[in-house]
């Protein structure tokens, strides 16, 4: 009798999960609302860049039994790369899960805050203690369920709404070409930049090292990330396509991303606005858990720790990423000069952990069947060159 082969999904959805944050709805909603369809290709662009770079840290854990944190700190045999890799690595992502767990926590509450009488502050509580509650456990399977359903939450959500206005499919079509509006550029740029993340490479390439561990696994990494991504993608568009009816068919000009859900209801009813809240608490809820998770794996594997999830030291850097968005989402102090310093710290990690990752799958010692072959290294390739222009225009932005 031939067993069959269970399909099983994860990973791809904590990337999802990770991604689609208040940034992101924030950077669509604006999209929307200031170009209407035009810029939908941006974010085609960023799901395929997205698919194919985790497609690479799946495939990295899978052929060399390590994690992306754990390869920056092993495979380099030059003490100072080590030290810059470690530098680069604790500065982008452990301080940057930090500089923006806040956003995370207060966009959560927000969507609360609007379909609910609670005030903010009391929903900022809630959503951290939630998200400290949930890591204690140390458990990968009870997060993963856990993000796999707020994804779900965030897809009803938005998606409900895309149907609830229905737009003119054909218009969105239109969308898919590229095309550069006068001003667009930073938008578009934006679009990318918050869904190609950083923290995503670390958080996905040990995720998948807690789930799977055999190359047979490959086509479950491959379909999850399909799956799991493409339907981030979709979310993404929907909240594009609903800014563009509520806001740039009206000339309505929307600076905050909020606006968009606050502004629902009286254009499309209490219903709408309802499903708007919770797609904004689930993407603020997801990437409160998430962000501090990513932080976690990275640090631990890249400073060489043992003893897993449930390791005091590991507990303490998610712990301390938390305690940083509560207190700043609480009492309104600003993070500014952190997030500055985490975005250069971006804008040079992405670049270079996708060179190293190409390097390594390259390595057929370390990474036996599973090393690259010419197509993907032309993919690969074709992704350094735009995360390299994305990190660039990262770091000049702030200057």
């Amino acid at each position: 009798m031939v067993k069959k082969h269970k399909i099983s999904f994860g990973p791809g959805f904590l990337v999802t999960a990770a991604f689609i944050g208040p940034g992101t709805i924030t950077s669509c909603s604006l999209a929307g609302a200031n170009f209407g369809y035009s810029l939908i290709y941006a974010l085609i662009f960023a799901v395929v860049m997205t698919l194919i770079l985790q497609e690479m840290t799946g495939r990295l854990s899978l052929g060399s039994g390590r994690d992306l944190g754990q390869s920056l700190r092993e495979f380099p045999k030059n003490p100072l790369t080590k030290l810059l890799f470690a530098i680069l690595t604790l500065s982008a992502i452990t301080f940057g899960c930090a500089a923006y767990e806040a956003g995370n926590i207060i966009g959560g509450s927000l969507g609360l805050e609007m379909i609910t009488a609670v005030p903010q502050k009391i929903w900022v509580a809630i959503i951290s203690a939630i998200s400290i509650f949930v890591l204690s456990r140390g458990k990968y399977p009870l997060i993963e369920k856990l993000l796999i359903s707020l994804v779900f939450l965030m897809s009803i959500s938005f998606l409900a709404t895309f149907i609830i206005i229905k737009p003119d499919v054909s218009a969105i079509f239109k969308g898919f070409i590229p095309s550069f509006p006068d001003g667009s550029l930073m938008l578009v740029l934006a679009l990318v930049g918050t869904t190609v993340v950083p923290y995503n490479l670390f958080l996905h390439s040990s995720s998948v090292k807690e789930k799977w561990s055999s190359p047979e696994n490959l086509k479950d990494i491959k379909r999850d990330l399909l799956v799991a991504i493409c339907l981030g993608g979709m979310i993404s568009i929907s909240v594009v396509v609903t800014s563009a009816i509520a806001f740039n068919r009206e000339g309505i000009v929307v600076e905050k991303g909020i606006q968009l859900a606050q502004q629902l209801k009286p254009l499309f009813g209490r219903l709408t606005n309802i499903l708007f809240g919770l797609g904004f608490f689930a993407a603020g809820m997801s990437s409160a858990i998430t962000a501090p998770y990513a932080a976690a794996f990275a640090s631990s594997g890249i400073l060489g720790w043992e003893g897993g999830q449930n390791s005091p030291k590991f507990k303490g850097i998610w712990l301390l990423v938390i305690l940083a968005g509560f207190i700043v989402s609480l009492f309104g102090f600003s993070p500014l000069a952190v997030i500055i310093f985490a975005q250069v710290a971006n804008g040079l990690i992405l670049p270079v952990a996708s060179i190293f990752l190409l390097v390594i799958l390259n390595n057929r010692k370390h990474m036996g069947t599973l090393a690259n072959n010419w197509k993907q290294n032309i993919l690969g390739g074709l992704v350094i060159l735009a995360v390299s222009f994305l990190g660039t225009w990262n770091i000049a932005r702030l200057f």
